[in-house]
């Protein structure tokens, strides 16, 4: 193996270890920043959990309260609870870590567009798990609550409670992610907006179905989270075309500057060419010159030849 080939492997195998032991650092600085937030809630994890359950408590009818089955359940369900809002407030910084991780990979332009969607898809998230605590869980628990029938206590487990909080959110959360993807599609050419408006029809009908799968088996849910996906489906068709606008724009602004530019340079060109044709025309003069010099010697060395010769004839012989 050569000295380069030798370079070659040695640098790209540096390249992938430096990039790996970056990746390590920021996914340290991402468990480090969830653990921060956790042992500052840990305290408060009761007073959390009381104030996750508040929608369902206040509903429930007087005199009955939520139950424990298991017997850890106590303790592993607060601590649940607070990983969970740990994850889901650290949530900017981890972004922001992924972000500076591979940014440096990436293009100007890529990196004008990625900055705003990961900001945008931050706040939509957050909306989401706002809009199903606020929204959904009042009129939700509300409604189950008021079917259950005569002699039926409601008392809900603080486990499976949980794991229903943690879906509606994740779902939710996800849902309210549509303007983003649909703004993606337009951005790397796989769609365009006159051609997602087309789909409406098939995309309602798709929203209720994710629905159907992401939220409890009941009609309300599943509406709450389909007609909010179709609301965000037409918000992100409108900002796709003012994206595709913008995008045209700059399109023509580049081209526009391309064609200055090789005008410019053609400019530059024929100046050269003009000036490299005066050089050689220089050139050529200055060989005929020459030429013309050394033709000249060359008789003036003939002449004298002969009037040498001329003089020994007539020198006369002894």
């Amino acid at each position: 193996m050569t000295e380069q080939a030798k370079d070659e492997s040695g640098g790209a195998e540096m390249g992938l270890l430096s990039h790996l032991i970056e990746l390590r650092d920021r996914l340290l600085k991402m468990l480090l920043a969830v653990g921060i937030v956790f042992l500052c809630l840990f305290p408060f994890a009761d007073t959390i959990y009381s104030w996750l359950a508040q929608p369902l408590l206040s509903h429930m009818p007087e005199g009955t309260s939520m139950i424990a089955i298991e017997v850890a359940s106590p303790f592993l369900i607060p601590f649940k609870v607070c990983l969970m809002v740990a994850v889901f407030a650290t949530a900017p910084f981890w972004l922001y870590q992924i972000w500076a991780f591979v940014a440096p990979g990436l293009y100007t332009h890529e990196k004008r567009l990625v900055s705003p969607l990961l900001i945008s898809s931050t706040l939509l998230f957050y909306l989401g798990i706002a809009f199903a605590y606020f929204i959904v869980f009042p009129l939700v628990f509300g409604f189950f609550t008021s079917v259950a029938p005569e002699g039926v206590e409601v008392s809900t487990d603080i486990s499976r409670y949980l794991d229903f909080v943690l879906t509606i959110f994740l779902a939710f959360g996800i849902a309210f992610e549509v303007p983003i993807a649909t703004i993606l599609l337009v951005a790397v050419g796989v769609a365009t907006p006159e051609g997602l408006a087309k789909q409406r029809p098939y995309f309602i009908v798709a929203a209720f179905v994710v629905g159907m799968f992401l939220t409890p088996p009941d009609i309300i849910s599943q509406t709450l989270l389909a007609l909010p996906m179709w609301l965000l489906f037409e918000a992100g068709i409108f900002f796709s075309r003012f994206f595709m606008k913008r995008k045209d724009e700059f399109s023509k602004a580049s081209e526009d500057r391309y064609k200055s530019d090789d005008s410019s340079s053609g400019g530059t060109a024929a100046t050269g060419a003009a000036a490299a044709g005066a050089a050689g025309a220089a050139a050529t003069f200055a060989d005929d010159e020459a030429l013309a010099d050394s033709e000249m010697e060359a008789e003036m060395k003939k002449l004298d030849k002969e009037s040498d010769k001329l003089d020994d004839d007539e020198v006369p012989g002894p």
